[in-house]
Parts: structure tokens; C-alpha cells; sequence
């Protein structure tokens, strides 16, 4: 009988690729949750911000789209080797300048490998859930979330103790380089290590047609409205909950600091358990889930009449939204199983895009109108997800050369 169990070297490139999500997941939150101290450290107005602010996510697109042709002759790992390290000392350069200019470059330099960061590891993940065989693409995203509290709560206590930024950054920065390095050696590789393994043999086998492959922009469209419109979800709840708890909710400051720290814990909990979910009923019916989940979040946030009713938004929120952006990926490469990684660099861009409209988009609204209808936006294209929702069934073999997808949609 046939071992159908993943190889060591295929568990051992899991396990370094979750320490990478993982690192990322820090970083990031390192840079985005010390804004202020950023501000006040280069004395950058409040009309100045939001344009470094949207720099960001512009120059990550940009990386985004260049991986996809990089990766035409270098290897995802060999990407995401070289640029975690970049993205880290970039974070340490942006909180260790004295002027404008230094931020500037810093947070170019940022943007631009967080791009190609950002693409590389979901071009692995991608990959090695092929080669596994089976759902795992949630559980790289949880080690993220992981990540992302753990850097929220060391911002938190530079902030306890008014640390300067290079004095709060240079120390993580100098323990997590080295060790996302150590991982990065077990990095497994569409392109070379899965070559070695039965379990990935499939993969192998297409390697001389992936670079011919072509990616069809009306199929991967669907899978892109609905990586945007999960980021603008996820960028509301970052941007607006505390200032939907104090002043629409009239809570105390303090208290409204917790939501957010609710949702990226039950985004946590959300992704530890989702694989689960979707090996035992499939993606379709995971990814319908999470949309309504996360539609009746906002609906209870618009509707809260307590600051503790919109905590439970909040919460319903991060049950939902957590499910959709790794599922969106994984469905990517399955349906171009031939052109994965173009694919995955493309998909990635509209990660940016729901990010610069989500929060612009929700302010401007509750400016003009008022905070709890604003909601109702952000709501209403999360519930489209639902429309798309066959588009994460999975295809049959030889599907993504171009072929008019097929109409009957297995549900799982």
C-alpha cells in the first residue's frame, strides 16, 4: 500500500514557510499599529500621512506585478529569501531616520519587497498545498495572524513605556532576520525541491509548460473582486473600530482599543481550524460561510446598540473575513495549476487595492452620512462574495490553459 503521507522534507518545508508567514506577520504589525510614533518622530502632518500611507500598498502592487516576471527565472524561495530580510530593515530604517527624505525611502523600499514578499510566500503556499494534497493554505495565514498579534503586543508595550522606535525595532529586527534566514533553507520549491518528492511528482511534470502557461484575466476576475472586497473588510475593522466603539458606540478609550485585538485573535482562531473546515466540507461551502459569517458582523457592528453587541460584531467579523483570503489563493492555483505563480502575483495586487479603498471609502461615507450606515458597504460586497463562491470549486485536470470554465459547480 502506498504511503500517502506528506515526506519529511515536505513537513519541514511547511513548517519553515509558517515561520516566515509568521515573521511577516510581525513586521507588519510593527510598522502599521506605530504610526503615530512615526508621525510625531519625522513631524509629518495629518494632510502629509495619508499620501505616505498610501504609497505603501501602491509600491507593493508594483512589487507584486515584478515578482510575476521574476519568478520566470528565479525561484519563489530564492525571492523570499532575499526580500524578508530587506522588509525588516527597511521597518528598522523607517524608525531609525531624522528627516522626511529617509521615511520616504524607507517606506518605498518597504512597499516595493513587501510586494514581492507577499507574492512568494503565497506562490509557495500555494505549491506545497499541491503537494500535499489537501488544504493547509489557512494555516500558513493563521501563523501570520499569530505573527501579527505578537507584533501588536510588542508595539504595545513600546508604546507602555515610551520606547524609541529604533530602540523598540532594532533589537526584533536583529531576531528575526537570523531567523527567518535559518528557515528559509527548507524553503520547498515548485521549481526544484518538489521535484524530489512522490507526493509532488504531478507538479514536475508541467514544470516545462509553466513559463508558455497563460493566465486568463476574465477566469482569475471573480477570485479578484473577492480578494478586494475581503481587504475592504479587513481594512475597516483596522482603521474604524476604535473610533466606531468611542464615538459612535460612546465607549471609553481604553475599551476601544479591544476589538481589533478581538478580531485578529478570532482570525487566529478562525484560520487554526479552517483547513478542517474545508478538507471536511469543501471550499465552496467554507468560503460561503465566512462571507455570511462576516455579513452578519457588520450587520450587528451597524446595528450595535452597546460598545460589548459591536465587540460581538467584531468577533463575527473575524470568524469570517479569515476564511476568504487564503481560500482566494488556493483556489488562484488551482485554477492555474499550469501558471500558478502568475497568477498568485497577479490575485496579490487586489490585496492592496481593498486596502486603499476600504479605508478611504468608509470614512468618506460616515463623514458625509454617518458611521453606522457606513457599514452597510463594506457589508454588502463581503455578501457578494457569495455570488462567486463557485469560483473556488475545484477543476478538473487540465483546466487553465485558456478553457471556458465549466458550468456545473461541485459544492464539496
Amino acid at each position: 500500500m502506498t504511503d500517502s503521507r506528506p515526506s519529511r522534507r515536505l513537513r519541514q518545508g511547511r513548517a519553515s514557510l509558517a515561520i516566515s508567514f509568521f515573521v511577516q506577520g510581525a513586521i507588519f504589525a510593527l510598522l502599521v499599529t506605530r504610526i503615530p510614533a512615526l508621525q510625531d518622530r519625522y513631524g509629518i502632518s495629518d494632510g502629509l500621512l495619508p499620501l505616505f500611507l498610501a504609497a505603501v500598498p501602491i509600491l507593493a502592487g508594483v512589487g507584486s506585478v515584478g515578482t510575476e516576471h521574476l519568478v520566470k527565472r528565479i525561484r519563489p524561495g530564492l525571492v523570499l529569501r532575499v526580500v524578508q530580510p530587506i522588509v525588516s530593515v527597511a521597518l528598522l530604517a523607517a524608525g531609525s531616520g531624522t528627516t522626511v527624505w529617509q521615511l520616504a525611502a524607507a517606506l518605498a523600499v518597504f512597499g516595493l519587497t513587501v510586494g514581492a514578499l507577499d507574492a512568494s510566500m503565497n506562490m509557495l503556499g500555494v505549491s506545497l498545498q499541491r503537494a500535499y494534497g489537501r488544504s493547509i493554505m489557512l494555516g500558513f495565514h493563521g501563523a501570520y495572524s499569530l505573527g501579527g498579534i505578537a507584533g501588536a503586543s510588542l508595539a504595545w508595550v513600546g508604546a507602555h513605556w515610551d520606547l524609541p522606535l529604533p530602540t523598540l525595532y532594532a533589537p526584533l529586527v536583529a531576531t528575526l532576520v537570523p531567523v527567518a534566514l535559518i528557515a528559509s533553507r527548507w524553503y520547498v520549491d515548485r521549481q526544484a525541491d518538489c521535484q524530489a518528492d512522490h507526493l509532488a511528482d504531478h507538479l514536475a511534470a508541467h514544470q516545462a509548460e509553466d513559463h508558455g502557461a497563460a493566465v486568463s484575466m476574465r477566469a482569475l476576475l471573480p477570485l479578484c473582486l473577492v480578494m478586494a472586497f475581503a481587504y475592504i473588510g479587513d481594512s475597516t475593522v483596522s482603521n474604524w473600530s476604535a473610533k466606531y466603539l468611542e464615538d459612535v458606540l460612546h465607549s471609553s478609550e481604553q475599551l476601544a482599543t479591544v476589538p481589533y485585538n478581538v478580531y485578529m485573535v478570532t482570525t487566529l482562531l478562525g484560520r487554526s481550524f479552517g483547513d478542517f473546515g474545508v478538507r471536511r466540507f469543501g471550499a465552496v461551502a467554507v468560503v460561503r460561510a465566512g462571507a455570511l459569517l462576516a455579513g452578519a458582523g457588520f450587520a450587528v457592528v451597524a446595528a450595535a446598540p452597546s460598545p460589548w453587541v459591536g465587540m460581538g460584531g467584531f468577533t463575527l467579523l473575524g470568524l469570517g473575513l479569515c476564511v476568504l483570503v487564503p481560500q482566494t489563493f488556493a483556489a488562484a492555483g488551482r485554477l492555474f495549476p499550469r501558471a500558478s505563480d502568475a497568477a498568485v502575483a497577479r490575485l496579490n495586487i487586489f490585496n492592496y487595492v481593498g486596502f486603499l479603498i476600504g479605508s478611504p471609502l468608509v470614512g468618506a461615507l460616515g463623514g458625509a452620512w454617518n458611521y453606522r450606515a457606513a457599514m452597510l458597504v463594506p457589508m454588502a460586497l463581503v455578501l457578494v462574495t457569495i455570488r462567486y463562491a463557485r469560483s473556488f470549486t475545484p477543476v478538473p485536470a487540465g483546466y487553465g490553459d485558456g478553457h471556458e470554465r465549466p458550468r456545473t459547480v461541485d459544492v464539496g
